[in-house]
Order: structure tokens, then C-alpha cells, then sequence
């Protein structure tokens, strides 16, 4: 079988626990910065790009180093200059510098006026000595979802030969690229850009960057958005659960969408049928792509998810008439001898000490997921996380509830139909840091609040300028707006 959660958590750049309990102690690391030789960026010559060179483990900052590259994205109007804001897109795996190439067009005009948009390319990531694997260790025949004792053990091999790959072809950078790491070196662009104080905006995985900050240096935060949440809080059985629920929730709602948008090709059909009759031709080995490919129901269920991002809910359904038809999209093959940027294991895996112990074990939560997301088959986060780290030493950054002590107000705010970071996920965030967190949420549908809406944009706009923040629990009404591609 293809590696499909690999590839999976690759993208998704665009997948029973006992949590780490010990007392947490956060130090700022005792490390020299230097300043950032600031040059115009090759792909945006507008913008400002440069490399911090930082330690790979804080814990020797006269040790190994290495580059992080940064950019600035200098605010419009200096005059009205508020301060710095650090932006992370998520992934895991995604460039920050990039993002902060297209901020004009993400963010409203009076952001990009009045902050310098610090993007970075997170520790193991595009520019920052990333993270690669050969394409030979994660194309290695196995299965993401063992039905044998056999086949697990067969995956716990592969998961364990493909991690001596990647830090192989990695090096020391492999064992140090956890957020908490990441937290550390924000705290390093924040001194060598000068600020007291800096904003952030992350979104999906960055807000796992953001909570960390918050928990090391909420004092340096002059302002945090938290947009998407991911919680890891959780245990391998809480994260299954939880992502199948909300995932199966937006499958219920693409129905639901079908049924009142003439548009959809399936309007005035049973959605319901021809869906599970799709599931069970793949099932059964028959549903292939153009180059003889075997579409899986898990391949299916996740694209399904990763269209519904935007939300994409037409493009889909004009992809299942193709599937219908026999028709569909092959997958990229990867060259013997190619490798290519890889990073999940090097991340999730020390941000998450989803460990399970035995082919028993995953069986119970395999049975979870399927029970709790029979249309949605596969959520590519947890279970790409439970079954990517199975056999793998535990976590270098293991999981513990939040502890968001010297930080001020932190915006959290989350879609209530999002397939990727599931609503519940916030809620959970926000109820571990009440104290310090106002949750607002986007009724809607998607990936990413910020722009969804008016209201959205306003409060995220207001919080960020003036400081000015909601009442905890407030809402955004849903927009379907075909900007989102919607219908």
C-alpha cells in the first residue's frame, strides 16, 4: 500500500496516552544573537529576507548551529507603526516566509500598514535546514491501517527504519525541531529585531507555537492569535475521537450544502448513497485512477477533508462525478534515489507521545475512529500522528495540559466546522487557559478564521491594533461566500 499518511503529513502542510506530567520549567536559553543581515528576497525583492544563526539544542548554545531564515515585510505606513507581528502558517511543514510574501493579500490593509510581518521558516523546515528523507524509506511497502499482528509489526518497523533515514540524511536537526524549540528561536527573532515586545498570529500547527511561547515568554507577547487550534492535551484515544467527530460533522454539512445549491452536480440526489456506494466500490479494490492506481475509502474520506479547507465543496463534488465515471487524479511518484522534505516524524512525533503499545491497543482506537467517522473513513492528523509514531522512542517535547501564567489576553478563535482543527480542540484550549484566553467562534465552515467574514476580520483587526478584545464566547454568523469557492 502507498504511504499515505506519510505523504499525508507532508500536505497536511496541506494527519491510550499517559501525558508527560513532570514540572514544567521554562528558562530563556542562554545564547548570543546576532543581528539579521537583511537583503532583498530573491522571489520578492520588496521584502526583507535574512538567516539568525541559532543553536540546534538550546540545552548546548555553544554547540551545533545552525540557519533560520526570516523575512520582513516592512509596515506601509511608519508613522502608524504599531510593532512587529511574527506569523506562522501551520503545516506542520509550512514556510512562514513565504506567508509573509503574500501577507498584503491575507491580512487587511490596515495590518500590513501598521506591523512589519516577521515571517520564519520554523527550525527543520524549507529554508531553515530541513528535514529530508529518501523517497526510497517512505515508499517502503507497508500499511497505515494493520489488520494483523503481522502488519503492525511490519509498520513499527517501517516507522523505525525510516526515522534512522531521516536523521541520517538530516542530521542532529531531526531530535530538535519540536515547537518547543521553535519557541526558543521566536524568542531569538524577537531580540534581534529589538522589540520589548512582539505580536503573533499563528494558524494550525502555529498555534501550537503560539501556546508554547505563551507558556515560556508570555511576557515579551504584546498580543497572540491563536487561529485553528491544535490541542495536546490529548491522549491517542481523545484525538481520534474528537477529529472523527468533527470530521464526520462537515461530511454531514457537504451534505447538507448539496441539498440547498443547485449547483452541486448531485442537487435533488441521495448524496448519502452515492457516497457510500463510492466507499464500498473502493472497498472492494475497484475504484482506480487513470494510471492504475488504487483509490482507497481512507484516500477518498481524506481527500474529502482537504477539499473542504477552503471550503471547496463544489470542486469536490465535480471530482466525485469523475470518480463516478471512473476517472480520477494519480499521485505524485517520487524518482529511486530522490529524497525529498519530510519533517513529520522529526516534529509530531516529539510534540506528541502518541506511543500505543500493541497491535490490541490500535485496534481499540482503529474500531474508535471507524465507529465515531464511517463517511469520513480516515482523519489524516490523529491518525496519521497515532500511526506515524508507533514504534518510535517517546516524545522529546511530551504533551501536558496548558500552563499560560505571565502571558496578557490571548484571542482564540476557531471555525465551528473545521476538518482540520476541530472546534472541540479550541474549546478544550480555551478551558485549560480561561484565565488568560477569549474564544470566539467562526459559525462557519473551513480551515483559518481570519478573513472568513466581516466580524471575523473586525475582531482580529481591532485586538491587533488597538488591544480591543470581545466578550469570551462570542460568534460570527456563517458566510458563504463563493471567494471560498463554496458553490
Amino acid at each position: 500500500m502507498r504511504p499515505m499518511t506519510r505523504v499525508l503529513g507532508a500536505a497536511f502542510a496541506s494527519s491510550a496516552l499517559v501525558l508527560g506530567m513532570t514540572p514544567l520549567a521554562f528558562a530563556a536559553p542562554a545564547h548570543q544573537v546576532g543581528a539579521i543581515d537583511w537583503k532583498p528576497c530573491a522571489e520578492a525583492p520588496a521584502i526583507d529576507c535574512g538567516f539568525l544563526t541559532l543553536p540546534i539544542d538550546y540545552a548546548e548554545p555553544d554547540g551545533e548551529k545552525f540557519q533560520l531564515a526570516v523575512s520582513r515585510r516592512k509596515a506601509n505606513d511608519q508613522s502608524q507603526r504599531v510593532g512587529a507581528l511574527v506569523v506562522n502558517p501551520g503545516g506542520p511543514g509550512s514556510s512562514g516566509v513565504d506567508f509573509s510574501f503574500s501577507a498584503d493579500q491575507y491580512f487587511s490593509k490596515e495590518i500590513v500598514d501598521r506591523f512589519d510581518v516577521i515571517g520564519f521558516d520554523p527550525r527543520g523546515v524549507a529554508r531553515s535546514q530541513p528535514i529530508k528523507c529518501s523517497a526510497e524509506a517512505v515508499q517502503r511497502p507497508h500499511t497505515d491501517r494493520p489488520k494483523t499482528v503481522a502488519e503492525y509489526d511490519q509498520l513499527v518497523a517501517y516507522n523505525r527504519e525510516l526515522g534512522e533515514d531521516c536523521r541520517k540524511q538530516s542530521g542532529p536537526i531531526f531530535d530538535h525541531a519540536s515547537t518547543k524549540d521553535v519557541a526558543n528561536d521566536i524568542d531569538s527573532i524577537r531580540r534581534a529585531l529589538g522589540e520589548k515586545k512582539i505580536s503573533y498570529y499563528g494558524v494550525s500547527y502555529g498555534t501550537i507555537m503560539g501556546q508554547h511561547y505563551a507558556e515560556q515568554y508570555g511576557k515579551n507577547i504584546r498580543a497572540m492569535i491563536i487561529d485553528s487550534n491544535m490541542d495536546r492535551s490529548l491522549g491517542a484515544r481523545k484525538l481520534l475521537e474528537t477529529e472523527a467527530r468533527g470530521g464526520e460533522d462537515v461530511f454531514n454539512e457537504w451534505v447538507k450544502w448539496n441539498d440547498r445549491t443547485p449547483s452541486s452536480p448531485f442537487y435533488g440526489q441521495d448524496l448519502r448513497k452515492i457516497w457510500k456506494d463510492l466507499l464500498a466500490e473502493a472497498a472492494r479494490g475497484e475504484l482506480k485512477d487513470p494510471r492504475g492506481n488504487v483509490i482507497t475509502p481512507e484516500l477518498l474520506g481524506v481527500r474529502f477533508l482537504n477539499f473542504s479547507h477552503v471550503p471547496a465543496w463544489k470542486l469536490f463534488a465535480d471530482y466525485v462525478v469523475t470518480l463516478v465515471h471512473g476517472a480520477s487524479a494519480p499521485l505524485k511518484a517520487f524518482a529511486e534515489g530522490e529524497t525529498f522534505e519530510y519533517p513529520f516524524q522529526g516534529i509530531v512525533c516529539n510534540d506528541y507521545n502518541l506511543r500505543v503499545a500493541s497491535f490490541a491497543e490500535y485496534q481499540v482506537l482503529s474500531d474508535v475512529e471507524s465507529r465515531v467517522a464511517p463517511n469520513v473513513v480516515m482523519v489524516p492528523f490523529a491518525h496519521g500522528a497515532v500511526t506515524g509514531c508507533i514504534g518510535l522512542p517517546k516524545a522529546t517535547n511530551p504533551p501536558h495540559p496548558l500552563k499560560i501564567k505571565n502571558a496578557p489576553k490571548i484571542l482564540v478563535t476557531n471555525a465551528k466546522y473545521d476538518p482540520a482543527t476541530v472546534h472541540e480542540w479550541a474549546v478544550n484550549v480555551h478551558r485549560q487557559s480561561r484565565d488568560t484566553t477569549v474564544l470566539v467562534t467562526y459559525e462557519g465552515w473551513g480551515h483559518g478564521v481570519y478573513g472568513r467574514s466581516d466580524c471575523t476580520m473586525k475582531i482580529n483587526d481591532e485586538y491587533l491594533v488597538s488591544l480591543k478584545l470581545p466578550n469570551n464566547g462570542t460568534t460570527c454568523a456563517a458566510v458563504e461566500s463563493p471567494l471560498r469557492v463554496m458553490g
